[in-house]
């Protein structure tokens, strides 16, 4: 069996099940559970910290994983990233008071507190940077204010916390990181296993980005009508019953779609249609 981890908890875990579900997994209904059998699809859930799964992947131990990509990097595990997931989007940012620093090359000698020290410690290596790094969980960005570190380095949404706490955001990103699948590296690429888990992964990140768009549109226009919706290879055209009118098929970005509809619409097109796409293969 395939053996697969899973966050147990944290802002990966409910996207992260909800996204096996519709790739048609079992998910666990007690969230008490920690390991789940999913016979018929020939896998096994191992429902573990988001923090210690790319440690497991790499070790040999589990086959793949589902985990963030600032864990994985901090982590420092023999684990490498197959698969982006397009979920627990966020950033990761330096922030300090204003007039300490300006740059990332201008933190020499002070101390940077963070909740992931691996990552922060090699992006500052990569610089040139001699710094320390300390590492804190959670509320990092009381650190400068308590007198432990000058520089604080953490995920930025808004930035509203850090401004009202006195801290300026400065230098380029470290990180912009998402959820994402992890396997061992250096592991065979070619497991048919692993393949077929990931293109379920994949029919279920198209399915949600597209619906399936229908509409008729007389013959003499079909060229145009195509040019607004040519589909993934190409569309689908069946004729009518009414001579001089066709029926097409196809694939359209989701946040297209209305645009779309009305520019059809403009066009000629009539019976225009969009439909929810639950699962594909490409």
């Amino acid at each position: 069996m395939l053996r697969i981890a899973v966050p147990n908890k944290g802002s990966l875990s409910d996207p992260a099940s909800a996204m096996l579900h519709e790739a048609g997994y079992r998910q666990r209904k007690d969230r008490r559970e920690l390991v789940l059998a999913d016979a018929d699809n020939g896998v096994e859930f191992f429902f573990l910290r988001p923090r210690d799964i790319a440690v497991y992947v790499g070790s040999g131990k589990l086959d793949i994983g589902i985990t963030g990509r600032d864990l994985l990097l901090d982590s420092g595990a023999n684990a490498e990233e197959i698969l982006r997931l397009g979920f627990a989007g966020s950033t990761f940012r330096y922030a300090t008071r204003p007039g300490t620093a300006k740059d990332v090359t201008e933190f020499g000698g002070m101390t940077v507190a963070t909740s992931f020290p691996g990552l922060v410690g090699r992006h500052l290596a990569d610089n040139g940077v001699d710094a320390s790094v300390v590492r804190l969980d959670g509320a990092v960005e009381t650190a400068i204010q308590l007198g432990v570190a000058e520089v604080i380095a953490d995920v930025v949404e808004t930035g509203t916390t850090l401004r009202n706490a006195g801290l300026k955001i400065i230098s380029d990103p470290i990180l912009h990181s998402e959820a994402v699948v992890v396997r061992r590296a250096g592991a065979a690429a070619d497991d048919p296993k692993v393949q077929q888990f990931l293109r379920r992964m994949q029919g279920v990140l198209v399915a949600r980005r597209y619906v399936m768009m229908d509409y008729d549109i007389r013959a003499e226009r079909l060229e145009a009508a195509v040019a607004l919706t040519p589909g993934l290879e190409s569309p689908t055209v069946s004729p009518l019953h009414d001579e001089g009118w066709v029926a097409v098929r196809s694939m359209v970005l989701t946040n297209e779609a209305q645009r779309i509809m009305d520019d059809l619409y403009e066009l000629g097109a009539r019976a225009i249609l969009t439909t929810g796409i639950h699962a594909c293969r490409l």
